[in-house]
């Protein structure tokens, strides 16, 4: 269909599906180019609805940064909703952008990204809406690139055969060598445009690659089979934040994030070892404290928001975090913005941080991530923040009025007892307790509780998933706990963690368990009420697949991993010493204060003369920093006493103190 011919459809039936504003564009700020007279198209595809596809702040850097060349367009393409999609069905209307209604095969480029791995089947929905061949192998030579990046692809391999190409690291520069790359080879032989995009650096064509196993199923050996495939496949990342938009498109309905936003600092320096973001987004990168505040202007007069998102993996590890929200604060306060920082962390949060929020933003509460509970499982996963700084923090959050407190906990971590969960119960009543000491019942405390999926490229990628039994019984030990007036509590399904265990930790066996799930009816998987585990257990069963020893088997130290030959700049030997550290107990210092050689530096060395020094939150890539070492803290051994015995004569009686000592060492290239 044209688009004069989709448009038409539309007005015969939107008025019948929930939310029509969904789905015909026309927002404040979005652009509208000619085109006829703009020869490379481009389409963003967000794999789920447009409340959350709009709230995606990638994409909208995407957006800006292609619609900001004279000769490239950029439109946006979301997954419809169950309704609006049995509708195209029914009309035989293809996925269109909303710009211009163009069907997405008439796009150069086909830019997905892929966030989180419950989004796979969406991507085959939209693939067969669009009326393109699932499998890359299949599509002729003029359909356009499929290429997916984002935070899940740092594992390409379960969907390795659905695209053309996968984009590893930070994409600002790079979509516009993949769409020109798209764009000039379009009608070559299909080979032939991979053998282009293969060329360009953190570009993973995954058909240029073999892999082969044991007969126990583990991978035996990846192989490139092309020359001009990379090994490793080594992420790219932008060496200077780019501006950030500031003409952000104003949805006609509300979507999940209603404010504009403005990322105020890329990575982060604490190495906890369950965060994968914390891992693949290393280095730190700064914005300039001036530059924030004059995008603020900018999309306050463009977008007339009255909330300000100051987003980053750990906002209040800014290093002006404080000024800078005094200053947002004074240079807007006739416009009474409230000021989001949604990522706060309790050792870096201070009063002065809290005063200076208090009179840029509406009193509501705060958000903190704990994580776990006792001492001792913090260290665990290095999250030291000891348990009386937590309470006073809450003491000073309460006595300024602030009504709720919202704790974030994970169930599943390595080396974790009952006694560990139950203290989520206590260290959550005390918190209550304090906010009923100054405010009487409008204090609250809501606590949300997930489970660890051990992702990728972390430490903790070589542990298993805790069995569903055990996962419902630490549930119901907090059900029985946290009740009562002032207390709440949410939880995620088992299932929907099991699932996101095998998408993460699979291997390119699962591309045909995840077809063979879609075409039993499995998509939206991460909806609740759509979540089909049935239909995933019926595919495993199909394809003569395990799902449990994709989740949860304890792989050792020495197995290839599927992702191996994806690097996100942290060596594996790094991933390594740290689990066996999390194992014993030990912690290691923000990385701001001393290098742990990640490995980062090994990589980007070259990238140290491309950006000013105060730029960089790493002191490996930051030059003429001091960098004296941090003395380690005393901590007793601790060993998991479920642990393997390989992993355990691995372990042997060795100290972590020891092991941080032989890192400090080998940072300053000294022998031990």
């Amino acid at each position: 269909m044209r688009p004069h011919e989709i448009e038409r459809a539309l007005e015969r039936f939107l008025h019948k599906v929930e939310r029509p504003a969904r789905y015909v564009g026309g927002e404040w700020n979005s652009v509208v180019k000619d085109w006829e007279r703009t020869p490379i198209r481009v389409a963003l595809v967000f794999p789920d609805i447009y409340d959350l596809g709009m709230s995606n702040l990638g994409m909208a850097i995407l957006y800006d940064v292609i619609n900001r060349q004279p000769d490239m367009l950029a439109e946006r393409v979301f997954a419809p909703w169950v309704d609006m999609e049995a509708e195209m069905r029914r009309r035989g209307i293809p996925l269109y952008s909303l710009e211009t209604k163009h069907p997405l095969r008439a796009f150069d480029l086909i830019g997905v990204s892929l966030p989180y791995e419950q989004l796979y089947t969406n991507v085959l929905n939209m693939l067969d809406l669009a009326g393109i061949p699932l499998r890359a192998a299949d599509r002729r030579d003029d359909d356009p690139l499929v290429i997916a990046g984002g935070s899940a692809v740092t594992n390409p391999e379960p969907m390795w055969a659905f695209f053309d190409a996968f984009f590893i690291g930070e994409g600002e520069e790079a979509i516009l060598e993949l769409a020109r790359v798209a764009h000039e080879t379009r009608g070559l032989p299909r080979y032939e445009r991979w053998r282009e995009l293969a060329k360009i650096q953190g570009v993973y064509v995954p058909h240029f690659y073999e892999v082969s196993y044991h007969e126990d199923g583990t991978i035996k050996e990846v192989r490139p089979t092309e020359p001009e495939a990379m090994f490793p496949v080594v992420k790219r990342i932008v060496p200077t934040l780019p501006p950030t938009p500031t003409r952000l498109i104003v949805p006609y309905i509300d979507v999940v994030h209603n404010r504009a936003a403005i990322e105020i600092m890329r990575g982060c320096t604490r190495g906890c070892r369950f965060c994968h973001a914390g891992m693949v987004y290393r280095p730190v990168r700064e914005r300039s404290l001036e530059e924030i505040v004059s995008a603020v202007e900018a999309l306050l007069h463009n977008t007339g928001f009255e909330e300000i998102g100051l987003l980053s993996l750990s906002s209040s590890d800014y290093s002006r975090v404080g000024d800078l929200v005094r200053e947002i604060t004074r240079r807007f306060r006739d416009k009474h913005l409230a000021i989001g920082l949604p990522s706060l962390r309790i050792e870096s949060f201070s009063v002065d941080l809290m005063d200076a929020l208090e009179a840029g933003r509406r009193r509501s509460g705060f958000t903190f991530a704990p994580e776990a509970a006792t001492d001792r499982l913090r260290d665990v996963i290095n999250k030291p923040i000891p348990t009386d700084e937590l309470l006073a923090v809450a003491d000073e959050v309460y006595r300024r009025k602030w009504t709720t407190i919202k704790l974030y906990f994970m169930i599943g971590h390595p080396t974790q007892t009952v006694e560990d969960v139950e203290a989520i119960v206590q260290l959550s009543k005390q918190v209550l307790a304090i906010g009923r000491k100054h405010l009487g019942r409008k204090a609250q405390v809501r606590v949300g509780v997930s489970t660890l999926v051990p992702k990728p490229h972390t430490p903790f990628q070589w542990v298993p998933v805790a069995d569903e039994e055990t996962i419902w019984e630490q549930i119901r030990i907090l059900q029985r706990g946290l009740r009562g007036p002032g207390i709440h509590l949410s939880w995620n399904n088992p299932r929907e963690t099991l699932m996101e265990a095998f998408l993460s930790r699979g291997d390119r066996r699962l591309a045909d368990v995840i077809e063979a799930a879609w075409r039993r009816g499995a998509r939206f998987d991460a909806w609740g009420d759509h979540f089909r585990y049935d239909a995933w257990l019926a595919a495993f069963e199909e394809v003569g697949l395990d799902p449990d020893w994709y989740a949860r088997r304890e792989r050792s130290l020495d197995e290839v991993l599927p992702w191996d030959h994806i690097s996100v700049g942290v060596s594996k030997e790094f991933l390594k010493q740290e689990y066996l550290h999390a194992l014993q107990g030990a912690v290691i210092d923000d990385c701001r204060d001393y290098c742990y050689s990640c490995g980062i530096l090994g990589q980007f060395k070259e990238l140290r003369r491309q950006v000013a020094d105060e730029a960089w939150g790493c002191p490996a890539l930051g030059r003429g920093k001091e960098r004296q070492p941090v003395a380690p803290r005393p901590i007793p051994l601790y060993v998991n006493p479920e642990m393997s015995p390989e992993l355990a004569e691995q372990l042997g009686p060795r100290r972590p103190q020891r092991w941080r000592r032989l890192a400090q060492l080998q940072a300053v290239g000294q022998e031990p």
